[in-house]
């Protein structure tokens, strides 16, 4: 069994322990579930800079904790001061320290629209999702099959969320509908070795339609990343670990949006 799936195994009982205390009915009832959400997908379109999805990640199992004071309301507040384009926020527990209150904590102050990254793998997730706030929600192919991406991605859409698809490599390729999955991030961590690069972004690029949103994720630390990522028409990237190793991550963003912008 590899990591991913002891965490898909893990995923499984989370969802039949979601399933005895709540129900469908009982997420409608939720402040959040009949609000309108934030445009995940216009927020990434821009046409004079890539768009920067910053994420509030506390830890990761492969490098442990990235924040010894972390504070997921401090960090938001500093991400929305600081007009990041889109919030990603980590709701794992057991493998990356994160919780699903602080989606319903953030969205109580969001100025951007808030994306769930956790390993969704059942619709009953999809609606916790939006019961607790977020205007966006991941799904990860090398978790999925075809069949359950299409059911989730349309589940998904019909309560008015948008979709980040991911995938780390051209082997999941065949499982994406680009005529119904149109935000696709390719997450430059290698699976198998934890190894990773910018290559993964920059050879799947070519993969996708003009009209698709491509976003790349992970490693994203330097200017010389972002001007490859330019060089592909990149049209957001979602960033982590760099923002929360920051002593002032206010001025990383700064930094980082600026590198971001195209001459005009």
């Amino acid at each position: 069994m590899n990591f991913l799936d002891t965490i898909i195994a893990t995923k499984k009982q989370e969802v039949a322990e979601l399933k005895q205390n709540y129900s469908l009915s009982s997420f409608t009832d939720f402040e959040y579930y009949s609000q309108g959400t934030l445009s995940f997908s216009s927020s990434l379109r821009k046409e004079k800079a890539i768009a920067v999805i910053a994420e509030i990640k506390k830890a990761s199992p492969s490098k442990g904790i990235l924040k010894a004071d972390f504070n997921h309301l401090e960090i938001a507040k500093t991400y929305f001061e600081n007009k990041v384009d889109a919030v990603s926020v980590l709701t794992d527990e057991k493998f990356f320290q994160g919780n699903i209150s602080y989606l319903k904590d953030i969205a109580q102050i969001k100025t951007a629209p808030l994306l769930r990254k956790d390993f969704i793998i059942n619709e009953m997730q999809i609606h916790q999702t939006k019961a607790f706030g977020a205007d966006a929600v991941l799904l990860i192919c090398e978790a999925l099959d075809k069949e359950a991406i299409t059911e989730l991605t349309l589940c998904a859409k019909e309560i008015g969320l948008d979709i980040l698809l991911e995938l780390h490599s051209e082997k999941q390729l065949e499982k994406i509908d680009q005529s119904i999955n149109k935000i696709i991030g390719v997450n430059n961590r290698n699976l198998e070795t934890f190894e990773v690069s910018l290559t993964t972004s920059i050879n799947l690029r070519q993969a996708f339609n003009e009209d698709i949103i491509f976003v790349s994720e992970s490693g994203i630390t330097t200017q010389k990343d972002i001007l490859e990522l330019k060089r592909i028409k990149t049209n957001a990237v979602l960033v982590g670990e760099h923002f929360m190793r920051q002593e002032n991550s206010g001025s990383a963003i700064q930094e980082f949006k600026n590198w971001c912008r195209y001459e005009s």
